[in-house]
């Protein structure tokens, strides 16, 4: 909801653990997505790229909040960004299996 995800990172007690790239196996198809590992839930987003073009403008000078990975920061930059796949995973419901890969 849009409403309820502009409140879903503004505790100043939530520590962000990790984040990063990840292809995600669903059913048929594989999806690009990006997680951030908070100490309390787990957000899963999917990435999307703009196709709009900025008029030869240079994307290089958008402001990047300097708190992201370098990664995260060049893909805003290229014109990503990153939509809320689901509703956030508490990690107290969260369970982990190591697979073989694919």
């Amino acid at each position: 909801r849009e409403n309820s995800s502009e409140n879903i990172l503004s505790s100043v007690n939530r520590l962000l653990l990790h984040e990063g790239r990840l292809m995600l196996a669903e059913s048929t198809r594989l999806l690009d997505v990006y997680l951030f590992l908070f100490d309390d839930f787990l957000l899963i987003t999917k990435i999307k790229r703009n196709k709009k073009k900025y008029g030869g403008s240079d994307t290089s000078l958008i402001p990047v909040c300097p708190s992201l990975t370098p990664e995260l920061q060049s893909f805003i930059r290229e014109g990503g960004f990153c939509t809320v796949l689901d509703q956030p995973i508490p990690l107290d419901r969260l369970i982990l299996k190591n697979v073989e890969p694919i």
